[in-house]
C-alpha cells in the first residue's frame, strides 16, 4: 500500500486479509525501501496522486510503477483515486499501463479497496462497472502527445520548465531547458496543438505564450512527473 495516509488502509487490509502480508509505505523512501530487493508483490495498490504538500508535486503512483519496473517487482496495481479533476491527466496515462488491472475511488469506503486487492492478486483485472473510473478523460492525453518522437518530447521539456516556475519568457525558457532560442520561440507551435485538440482554450481568444504559460500551470503536477520519469529530471531543477 502505497500511500502517505496509507497506514489507515493498511490495518483494514491486515484485518480483512489476515493471512496476507502487508506492507504500508508512507513516502517515497518507504516505496523504495519496500520494493527494491524484496520478493514480488501479488498487488500493489498505490494514490495515483500523493495528496500531501511534501509530495503531490514530486512523486506520485506513476513513480511507484517506476520504481516497480525499475527493480523487475512488476505486479498487478490498482490506482486509488481521490475524485479531484487534477487527477485526470494522471488517469489518462495510468490506464494504459499494462500493470494497471484497475482504479478504485477513496471515496466509497474500505469495501472496494478489499475486493480489489482480492481480485488482482488472484489475477483479475477489475470490472469496470463495479469499479469506475469517475470521470470524462480527453483525447489525446498528455502522455500520449508528449511520447509521440522527438517533436513530443521537446513539447513536454518546454512545458516542464514552465511549469517548475523557471521560465517567464523565451530568453529564460532557452537557458532552463538548454534548447536554443529559436526552437522556444516556437513554443506555441509545440505545445499549441495539444490545447486545441484537448478544448482547453476558447477559440474565440487568441492561442499565445501566455495561453500556453497558463496551461503549464493548470496541468503542472503532472507535467512535472511526466518530465521526471522519462528522461527529463534535470529540467524542472531543484
Amino acid at each position: 500500500m502505497a500511500s502517505a495516509l496509507g497506514k489507515l488502509l493498511g490495518s483494514v487490509l491486515t484485518e480483512a486479509l489476515p493471512h496476507a502480508t502487508i506492507v504500508v509505505a508512507v513516502d517515497p523512501a518507504a516505496v523504495h525501501h519496500a520494493v527494491v530487493g524484496r520478493v514480488r508483490f501479488d498487488a500493489v495498490v498505490a494514490d495515483l496522486i500523493w495528496m500531501d504538500p511534501a509530495y503531490e508535486y514530486v512523486f506520485d503512483g506513476l513513480d511507484v510503477l517506476k520504481v516497480l519496473r525499475e527493480s523487475n517487482r512488476s505486479a498487478p496495481m490498482i490506482m486509488a483515486l481521490h475524485g479531484h479533476g487534477i487527477e485526470r491527466d494522471h488517469l489518462e496515462e495510468a490506464i494504459t499501463q499494462p500493470e494497471v488491472v484497475g482504479v478504485v475511488q477513496k471515496a466509497a469506503g474500505f469495501g472496494p479497496p478489499v475486493e480489489a486487492v482480492q481480485l488482482a492478486a488472484a489475477g483479475h483485472t477489475l470490472p469496470k462497472a463495479k469499479f469506475p473510473i469517475g470521470q470524462r478523460l480527453i483525447c489525446p492525453s498528455l502522455d500520449s502527445y508528449f511520447s509521440h518522437g522527438r517533436r513530443g518530447h521537446t513539447a513536454a521539456r518546454l512545458a516542464g520548465a514552465i511549469a517548475a516556475g523557471r521560465a517567464t519568457d523565451y530568453q529564460s525558457l532557452a537557458a532552463a531547458t538548454c534548447m536554443p532560442l529559436n526552437t522556444v520561440n516556437k513554443l506555441v507551435s509545440y505545445l499549441g496543438p495539444l490545447i486545441q485538440a484537448r478544448s482547453e482554450h476558447d477559440s474565440e481568444l487568441p492561442l499565445n505564450s501566455q495561453t500556453v504559460y497558463r496551461w503549464c500551470g493548470e496541468h503542472s503536477r503532472y507535467v512535472l512527473s511526466w518530465t521526471r520519469r522519462n528522461g527529463c529530471e534535470h529540467i524542472p531543477g531543484k
